[in-house]
């Protein structure tokens, strides 16, 4: 029996990094509601269908450089060759393949068809026929914790490599790390002893006292016998090492939601979530002792999981700042940690104000001089209350800019003014920079 021998051209999804994928199609699995800027954005899910999956996959083929150019032939084949057809229908299996594969790695998942569910309880037709609508999925908190570190990775090596685990200050404490000279311990140290200290206290302190122990012991044992001399060590002796001190933080990021963070051709709110995760991904793997809260405001404000931060969407909202400073505020005022800051990521003029009956009174024409003042009156009762409010604007109108340099004076915190593109960095190089500059 005669075997014929072809030459193995290998699969192409195993060229295809899963992982560099996802990354490069986080913009649409972080979508924040861009697509319809001029609509209702928390009512469309266009960007969670199969179909929207399929064509991000595809352009990314073609145009991230997931592929390289010999898998891009061997896909597409010679168009001299005129069997397209089978080059197209090659195409559709391989996205499938990956959104397949995409899956199994457990980064998203089908929805569940809720709408089909409804119809069959009310006993209607309904299910899969043509009038169905489209096919949609979910992202996992897996995909969302992934996009997470790959962001901080990208961030920190756009900045450099920064100190893990850890914030410094001036201060110098007891720990494990020497970097000052020993001091004499006081109840509550570290007793982290630096030994030739200690003991040279303690020979000072007998050979001032004119007074050695001999000790006399058994032949052959290494128990000092006759002539050698034991160091009797006694309290006041006691040098520990200092190292430098090293505090917590207590950290609740404030998103703004409003309408306008995706207007005006530019999509704001995305990095910002990006950001947000990257700042939770960095604070639960480099510094645990620190704790961090996510904050929304728009109409009103509310608190969410940090793991519904890459979930979250604009809406068709005012920007309500001070109710976002309160909520905030109260979170912080249970932390008990060394340091409590607020990161405010916005774009906008405070616009919206909760009055004392729950009702919210909105004006979005200017700067309200009501609301302006109300917002100042949170910024000083987060001063007094010791937290550091710090802005990071994302735009440049005049009387923003003079507004967010009023919040940073009243709180004694910064003005970022910054773009989608820089926020990151910004964000951590001035969350890692922070205590060894406000710290004294």
């Amino acid at each position: 029996m005669r075997y014929r021998y072809t030459k193995y051209t290998g699969d192409l999804l195993d060229e295809i990094d899963l992982d560099d994928l996802v990354s490069k199609l986080s913009d649409m699995l972080l979508s924040s509601g861009f697509r319809s800027p001029w609509g209702d954005p928390s009512a469309g899910d266009e960007d969670r269908t199969m179909q929207a999956l399929h064509d991000a996959i595809l352009e990314a083929l073609f145009s991230g450089g997931v592929l390289s150019e010999e898998a891009l032939q061997q896909l597409l084949g010679e168009p001299a060759d005129g069997d397209q057809e089978s080059a197209r229908q090659q195409l559709e299996d391989l996205i499938q393949q990956i959104i397949d594969r995409m899956m199994e790695e457990g980064f998203i998942t089908s929805a569940p068809d809720l709408d089909d569910e409804r119809e069959w309880r009310r006993g209607t037709s309904g299910g899969m026929g043509e009038d169905a609508g489209p096919v949609k999925f979910e992202v996992t908190d897996k995909a969302l914790d992934f996009l997470g570190y790959r962001a901080l990775r990208d961030l920190l090596g756009s900045i450099g490599r920064s100190s893990a685990g850890r914030h410094d200050t001036r201060h110098l404490s007891t720990g494990v790390e020497t970097v000052a000279a020993p001091k004499p311990y006081e109840f509550g140290d570290t007793l982290n002893l630096d030994p030739s200290s200690t003991i040279l206290n303690a020979v000072q302190r007998l050979h001032a006292e004119g007074r050695f122990l001999d000790v006399p012991g058994p032949a052959g044992s290494r128990i000092p016998g006759p002539g050698s001399r034991i160091i009797d060590v006694d309290y006041p002796d006691l040098m520990v090492a200092q190292s430098d001190y090293q505090s917590s933080c207590a950290t609740v990021i404030m998103l703004d939601c409003s309408h306008s963070m995706i207007l005006y051709g530019e999509d704001r709110f995305t990095p910002a979530k990006r950001v947000a995760l990257a700042l939770s991904h960095l604070i639960r793997t480099q510094y645990p002792g620190d704790s961090l809260h996510a904050v929304l405001f728009h109409d009103s404000a509310e608190e969410i999981p940090l793991k519904q931060l890459g979930r979250v969407r604009v809406g068709p909202y005012y920007t309500n700042t001070r109710e976002g400073l309160r909520l905030a505020r109260r979170i912080l005022e249970r932390q008990k940690k060394d340091m409590r800051q607020i990161v405010m990521v916005t774009d906008g003029k405070p616009s919206a104000l909760t009055r004392p009956d729950g009702q919210i009174y909105k004006n979005a024409f200017g700067l309200d001089p009501y609301i302006v003042a109300e917002t100042f009156a949170e910024v000083s009762a987060c001063q007094k209350a010791g937290i550091m409010i710090n802005t990071f604007m994302l735009a440049r109108d005049p009387d923003l800019v003079a507004f967010v340099r009023r919040v940073a004076a009243i709180c004694r915190g910064k003005a970022y003014f910054t773009t989608p593109y820089t926020l990151g960095q910004y964000v951590l190089m001035d969350y890692m920079d922070k205590k060894t500059k406000t710290i004294h």
